[in-house]
Order: structure tokens, then sequence, then C-alpha cells
């Protein structure tokens, strides 16, 4: 009866836009699965990274770590918390291979209950306290980028290299 008012309508509009955006975020999830960052994905962050102490002397902010480190040199100086966040479940807690230098101060895998089998959504993650001067590697790694499938070369590990300063 009046098909001009009903295509036109500002309703109809906001659920077709409403659709192609949960379509858009569907597509994101898929695509994304584990492969979170690969060794040769451009990054945002510089190859070498720093944080210090602020100017009344209180730690900097935490510097947090993903995927798009994985390779680099970030540089801390003593009193920053290091937190490390990699988006699979996949993923085995990261851990220091020097403890005087970057000492555990917690962590864990955390999943999705509402995830599909095969996605390992969740996060695994540390957090680190820097104590003192010298160099430390963050390092996990992983088997399977998905349910039975095994990781392609360079993607089952993680491995950050900490260079502390005073």
């Amino acid at each position: 009866m009046f098909p001009s008012t009903i295509r036109s309508c500002p309703a109809r509009r906001v659920m077709r836009a409403g659709i192609a955006a949960l379509a858009a975020a569907t597509l994101a999830g898929t695509l994304g699965g584990c492969s979170s960052g690969s060794a040769g994905s451009p990054s945002p962050v510089p190859s070498q990274s720093s944080a210090s102490a602020g100017p009344s002397g209180s730690a900097a902010q935490p510097v947090v770590l993903d995927e798009r480190q994985r390779g680099r040199t970030v540089r801390v100086t003593v009193g920053t918390l290091v937190v490390v966040r990699l988006h699979s479940a996949y993923w085995s807690t990261p851990t220091s291979s020097n403890p005087r230098v970057l000492a555990p101060a917690g962590g864990g895998t955390t999943t999705t209950a509402t995830c599909p089998p095969g996605r390992g959504c969740g996060i695994s993650s540390a957090r680190f306290t820097v104590l003192g001067p010298g160099t430390a590697h963050v390092t996990a790694r992983r088997d399977a980028c998905g349910e039975a499938m095994r990781c392609p070369p360079g993607q089952g590990r993680y491995d950050v290299t900490a260079a502390v300063t005073r």
C-alpha cells in the first residue's frame, strides 16, 4: 500500500546497516582464527620499544606485548611491569628465560565459554616484574593452530627479547 514509504523508512536503513556490520564482524572473527599475527606481518610497534620511570620516580605504564612483537627486542627499565597477551588458548603460558631479570608475577590461559570447537578462543597471558638489568627472553609455544591442525613453520614459537637497563 505504501511501498515508497517502506523502502525509505529510516528504521529499515538502520536494520540493513546493522546486518551489514554483523556480517563484517562474523567474517573478521572467522578469518582471525588462531593465527593472530605472523612473522612477516607489519607491526605498528617499532622493533625496539622503551619504557622508563616517570619524573616522580614511579614506575612507568606497563609494557604490553602480543603477537606483533614476536622476534623483536623491547627495551625496558627496572621496576616496569611487562604484560604478555597471546590471542589464542593454544599458546602455552609465556615464561621468562631469566627470572632474576624478568620475575613471573602471574598469568595463565583464559578461554571463552561460547567458543566453537577448534577455534582456540581465549588469551594466554603472563605478567613479569622487571627486577634487574640484563637480558631475558619471553617465550611461549603452541603445537596446534586449530583443531587437529599443526602450526605452519614460524607460527608455533613466540620469542621476545627484553633488554633491561636501570
